[in-house]
């Protein structure tokens, strides 16, 4: 255990060649400090600010080994570090301020790799890090009072197993959260595996509203994801009760369940984003992915300019259920089985120009289907056969189609 307060700025230097092995339980480095939280003190700027990991790997031999813990502490940054057989790579508690991760391995780690366990933390860059077949999650963030995540350029893959319960390889859970999580930026990160293990994810984010106590309570949000790379789960991104997130840019497929789930949120933009699934990776179970889109229970949200092809089995490519004011506009899906778009129950949305067709040579789909709902407008669109609105659910105009 470091204890800042007592011996002062501390660095661990080992150039890549000191390796630590922790054959108890609990961190092998324990970095403890008095920050409380906020903008630091003038004596934890005395004594205790940037403790400093370097070129030092640290290896678990025990089932409840950790490799780095920090609590109270502010500046702590990790850098050429590398944590494997722990029960958690980096593990994060009480209050700290102002981390960065930069350039690590996390790997095969019997716990989560980075993890956010109930803390008050703002401000946090995880950048240039491989985080790997961590079995329980790859970068975790429960509860606690948390803001300011970036996670740049990394890559994480594998963080889940099929006998270990649900995760991601980033896990944002703020259900248990007093104050909610929020201001983070996921980008030009890839994500992928595994499709075998139940409740899978590359991305999931579970805000704090509740069934039946409407939207306006939305928490978890200011978020953004753009320019990753998300493949090989059962769902690729994961949005529950949510406010106030953006995403494009990003290239999908493989999506076992789906490509993208929105539920219970509001004020979501998903931009030109590639849904696709390419020829190139026909072998093994990859036919079985379905990479359908669902937005369910939600409501002012924008899709634009989404590209989808080649959604199988479920009952449309994009699907959007129990919804009002949506705005899906210059969207192109292409192939799909059943139904290319379907709106169940939406009110007050729009549905403009967008191409919608199926040419395969024997095609069995319906470009786009209303059912239930009212007051929406669907214009100026091209289909490939001729849709399916009920009556009275909203006005149809300019539509084109054989």
């Amino acid at each position: 255990m470091i204890d800042l307060k007592k011996v002062g700025y501390t660095s661990f230097s080992g150039a890549g060649v000191a390796n630590i092995l922790m054959a108890g339980p609990g961190p092998a480095s324990e970095f403890v400090g008095t920050h409380p939280g906020g903008s630091p003190s003038k004596s934890v700027w005395a004594r205790q600010r940037m403790p400093l990991v370097d070129g030092v790997a640290i290896g678990g031999d025990h089932p409840k080994a950790v490799g780095i813990e920090a609590n109270g502490i502010t500046e702590m940054t990790l850098t050429l570090v590398h944590v494997r057989e722990t029960q958690c790579g980096v593990h994060l508690v009480g209050k700290n301020r102002e981390v960065i991760i930069s350039n690590c391995h996390f790997f095969e780690n019997p716990g989560i790799g980075i993890y956010y366990d109930n803390v008050a933390l703002h401000q946090s860059n995880i950048v240039g890090c491989h985080i790997s077949d961590n079995l329980l999650g790859g970068i975790v963030v429960r509860a606690g009072d948390v803001r300011n995540i970036h996670v740049t350029g990394c890559d994480l893959e594998d963080n889940m197993r099929p006998d270990a319960p649900p995760t991601a390889n980033i896990l944002i859970d703020c259900t248990d959260s007093r104050h909610g999580i929020g201001g983070i930026a996921v980008t030009g990160c890839t994500l992928q595996h595994n499709n075998h293990s139940p409740g899978s994810a590359n991305i999931r984010i579970l805000g704090r509203s509740k069934p039946g106590r409407g939207l306006d309570i939305v928490r978890g949000g200011n978020i953004t994801i753009t320019g990753n790379i998300l493949s090989d789960v059962k769902v690729n991104v994961h949005l529950k009760g949510c406010r106030g997130v953006a995403m494009t840019g990003n290239t999908m497929w493989k999506g076992y369940e789906h490509n993208l789930l929105i539920e219970d949120c509001r004020n979501i933009v998903v931009g030109p984003n590639i849904f696709d699934h390419n020829p190139h990776y026909n072998y093994g179970n990859s036919l079985e992915a379905n990479n359908s889109l669902v937005v369910r229970n939600s409501a002012d949200c924008t899709l634009s300019g989404l590209h989808i092809n080649t959604a199988r089995r479920d009952p449309a490519g994009l699907l959007i259920e129990n919804c009002r004011r949506m705005n899906i506009t210059n969207c192109t899906i292409l192939d799909t089985d059943n139904v290319g778009v379907m709106l169940k129950n939406v009110t007050d949305s729009r549905v403009p120009d967008c191409l919608i067709r199926d040419d395969r040579p024997e095609p069995n789909s319906t470009p786009l289907k209303v059912v239930g709902g009212k007051d929406n407008m669907i214009i100026n669109n091209l289909f490939s056969s001729a849709p399916q609105i009920e009556k009275g659910t909203g006005h149809v105009e300019g539509n084109i189609h054989p």
